[in-house]
């Protein structure tokens, strides 16, 4: 949780200073961060599959084996590192699309070549993440994700305003600092991997292998349905914010302030659900597939407690969390109105990515993929789009009526993945070798 929080206070950072260069260079890197993260997301996604692999592994006491899927993970993070600096360098005609002022759209490709540099190492580092979480070692995680946080105000300081001696490159700079953040990241978790008495008797860097056809096959299968599933609610706010960019700064300024309260808050159940893919996915790999789902339902009965208190708190101060961001009466009210509707929706959003995070355990991606797609787009976007923009309800809320719809969409969300879980925990136990028989509920 806490790594997860650090991690999402690197742009909180980014953000607050780069406002203090100026207006142009702010926006340079609101526009680049909405290119480059739902990038990083699909890609690490992938790279996420290590998690549940290297569980099974662990929890079946064959921990020796799980040096091939790290080095494997390894190949597959560096050849996506070179695509993410090939799109992130040649995103033109995006940018041509969003019909930006020339040094507004100069300062953006800037920006995303400078953060560039540092797109392999972070790529690497997330197979490194992964594989500690697989042996549920999340403190040293936590401790590089704080690191990370550290340095990345100092550097931005200098590289913003330029300090040192160093130019002044403003917005660019932060891509810079950010850059530099990710191969310290890198450094520090590889060095861990070599020194940590728990690791080092593995010789993880040890007789490495070549690509292996097969075990990278296995990773990219369990790995592109997480990277999509991301990818697709990623972009799903992203597309929030575009359907309402033409009407009024208004909308699209409570939207932000929603999503940006939301986005914190959905840290807690999201940091849940990665542990229950550890802990269940060790379970199943140790033969154990009753203790399996006895965890997969406390992890969800844990998101659930926390989405009782974050709704209530969400409910009762919707108004004055508005209030932190905007003094603007307008925005203050439509800003109050979508906290109070995110607010619900804190029970479906808890349970959709606790389901989802223990299915993940049970190497399960590919349907829950599916169901993703059919919960965002087939149902929350349509659905949104007609409560907010057309009178066949009720009278057009507009942004309103998209959140009424997010609301709709996680609901079938969690439906379909708790179902999924329900059948997938019980399969597990009906096929369970005959010596854990003694287990079964």
């Amino acid at each position: 949780m806490v790594a997860q929080l650090a991690q999402h206070a690197m742009s909180f950072v980014d953000t607050l200073m780069a406002a203090r260069a100026g207006t142009e260079d702010l926006a340079a890197i609101a526009l680049g961060s909405s290119l480059w993260l739902p990038l990083f997301l699909a890609l690490a996604g992938i790279l996420m599959a290590t998690t549940p692999v290297v569980a099974h592994l662990v929890g079946a006491n064959r921990e020796a084996e799980t040096r091939q899927p790290l080095q494997q993970g390894v190949w597959v993070a560096a050849a996506l590192g070179l695509l993410g600096v090939i799109l992130l360098r040649n995103a033109d005609p995006v940018l041509q699309q969003l019909k930006l002022e020339p040094g507004l759209h100069d300062k953006t490709q800037d920006y995303l070549d400078a953060i560039s540099w540092g797109f392999p190492a972070f790529l690497l580092y997330q197979v490194i993440r992964s594989y500690c979480e697989g042996f549920g070692k999340t403190h040293p995680v936590m401790r590089i994700a704080v690191l990370g946080v550290l340095c990345n105000i100092p550097l931005n300081y200098v590289l913003i305003f330029g300090k040192l001696g160093l130019p002044e490159l403003g917005g660019v700079g932060c891509g810079y600092a950010t850059a530099l953040v990710m191969w310290v990241m890198l450094f520090t978790g590889g060095i861990y991997l070599l020194k940590s008495p728990h690791f080092k008797p593995l010789q993880l860097f040890r007789h490495w292998q070549s690509p292996q056809l097969q075990p990278l096959l296995q990773l990219l299968k369990l790995g592109t349905p997480i990277g999509f599933s991301l990818l697709i609610e990623a972009s799903m706010f992203c597309v929030l914010a575009l359907i309402l960019a033409p009407h009024g700064e208004v909308a699209i300024a409570a939207n932000q302030i929603t999503i940006s309260y939301t986005g914190m808050v959905f840290m807690i159940p999201l940091s849940i659900a990665m542990a229950l893919t550890i802990r269940v996915g060790q379970l199943v790999g140790r033969g154990k597939p009753a203790e399996a789902r006895f965890a997969a339902y406390t992890g969800i009965l844990i998101t659930l407690f926390i989405a009782l208190f974050s709704c209530s708190l969400s409910l009762l101060l919707a108004r004055q969390i508005s209030g932190l961001y905007t003094t603007e009466a307008e925005i203050l009210t439509l800003a109050t109105t979508l906290i109070s509707i995110a607010a619900i929706f804190q029970f479906s959003d808890a349970l959709q990515v606790s389901a989802a995070g223990a299915l993940r355990g049970y190497k399960d991606t590919s349907v829950p993929l599916l169901m993703v797609f059919i919960a965002y787009w087939l149902v929350g976007l349509p659905v949104g789009y007609v409560l907010g923009f057309t009178d066949w309800v009720s009278q057009p809320l507009i942004a309103a009526g998209l959140w009424y719809g997010l609301l709709i969409g996680l609901s079938v969300g969690a439906v379909l993945l708790t179902t999924r879980l329900l059948r997938i925990s019980r399969h597990a136990i009906n096929t369970a070798d005959p010596d854990f028989s003694a287990q079964r509920l």
